[in-house]
């Protein structure tokens, strides 16, 4: 797995091996993505931010280093990476360049999901052994050619949040299905080469069902995928978002990501799956707190080496900022380990605290340090401005937002279920 040099590493890790009992396999592959990130995502980062561009040179790069598949099962030729492996290496990705952690978030779940996550699910053995072969089909594309995946939630409505069936529609015909629809901030539109469109299953004379929800893989090349509107956002402006567009979209069978009703199953059963945004903000948290450890001590490199951390106002800022780092930190992790099916309700609990807490943090981190490190932080050729960006960008995303996670903890704190007034 370790291509890259063995370099000393410049950056602690997020989460030191020892102290939260990482496994052997956890710590390497977090010190992999720490080396990649320091070495190739960091140098290009203002780049994507700044021609809001895709970052197609860092996949090229996580491709060659086996990336692409790090959820893909080893015995189908990935690295073999389970939810918390996952999430702590994108976390390290993340405190270098949001932007590809936060697509590379996108094309990972395409794996994980339909292989560890589907594991743990219910399935007839037959519609297992044909679920592995298909997706093998998909893996192979990933490990071979380097194709990737992007996963569009979003519709404008209800359907991204879970509270109702997804507009976009397939239809059963021959040999597949033809999709119509639109989704609207589509991460990697137009440079992803498939699209795992999450659509609802047309039964004449049936209303749309969030139970007949189908994961399929859509070639970007297939005849009607059109992709639409302009992409000039605040930040995460490297994740390329626009609108993508399905008119009379014919997919075979094999496009099928997951089995009929298994990603229903999967939302109901293993909810942390909506976690997997949270990794890239955790890093955010920690890059930004770097930066200002940097700055005061005169070693963030390209600026003079002036020091400013003599000065009780500097001290204390940076004792908040520790104080908040090491309490999301402690909360997110807790939670990417109680990932699960069938999570208790402490634990489900803990998961949308863990994600709120992370998304309203980082930006929280984000500005204390603005404050901290004074004007030469807005300026673009340092990281700090756009990390402040980026992380503004956390709360607002589905399918938790900030608003939804503290609507249903406040909900769900006061009511058990089937209680009403």
């Amino acid at each position: 797995m370790d291509a890259l040099p063995a370099t000393t590493l410049e950056d602690a890790p997020i989460f030191d091996a020892a102290a939260f009992r990482l496994t052997p396999f956890e710590a390497e592959l977090t010190s992999k993505a720490r080396r990649f990130g320091a070495a190739v995502l960091a140098p290009r980062a203002s780049r994507w931010d700044r021609e809001a561009t895709f970052p197609t040179d860092n996949y090229r790069d996580m491709h060659r280093e086996g990336l692409l598949g790090i959820c893909i099962p080893k015995d189908e030729g990935g690295l073999g990476a389970d939810f918390r492996a996952y999430c702590m290496t994108a976390a390290e990705l993340g405190r270098y360049c949001g932007a590809t952690a936060l697509t590379w978030n996108m094309h990972v779940c395409s794996t994980l999901w339909t292989g560890a996550l589907t594991e743990d699910l219910d399935i007839p053995a037959e519609a297992r052994a044909e679920h592995r072969r298909r997706r093998q089909i998909h893996y192979d594309r990933i490990l071979a050619d380097g194709a990737i995946y992007s996963q569009p939630f979003s519709e404008g409505g209800a359907a991204a949040a879970g509270a109702a069936a997804f507009g976009t529609t397939a239809k059963r015909v021959e040999g597949g299905y033809l999709i119509n629809g639109k989704k609207i901030f589509a991460s990697l539109a137009g440079h992803a080469n498939y699209y795992g469109i999450l659509c609802t299953e047309v039964h004449d004379g049936e209303k749309l069902s969030r139970r007949d929800t189908l994961y399929l893989g859509v070639p970007a090349t297939a005849p009607g995928v059109t992709v639409e509107g302009e992409w000039d956002p605040l930040g995460m402006r490297g994740t390329v978002s626009r609108n993508l567009l399905f008119k009379d979209v014919f997919v075979p069978d094999d496009a099928a990501l997951m089995p009929p009703g298994l990603y229903f199953q999967a939302a109901t059963r293993w909810p942390h799956m909506f976690m997997t945004l949270s990794p890239t903000y955790m890093g955010i948290c920690q890059a930004a707190y770097d930066f200002t450890v940097k700055y005061l001590r005169g070693e963030v490199p390209g600026t003079p080496p002036v020091k400013r951390r003599m000065y009780p106002t500097k001290q204390i800022a940076v004792a908040q900022m520790r104080v908040m780092l090491e309490q999301t930190k402690a909360l997110w992790f807790q939670a990417i380990t109680d990932a699960r099916p069938d999570p208790s309700k402490d634990q489900m609990m803990r998961a949308l605290t863990a994600q709120y807490t992370v998304m309203e943090n980082a930006n929280a981190l984000c500005a204390l340090a603005i404050r901290t490190c004074g004007g030469q932080s807005m300026l673009k050729s340092l990281p700090l401005e756009r990390l402040y960006r980026d992380s503004r960008c956390g709360a607002l995303m589905l399918p938790w937002t900030a608003e939804l996670c503290l609507d249903r903890l406040g909900r769900d704190t006061l009511y058990e279920k089937g209680e009403v007034d």
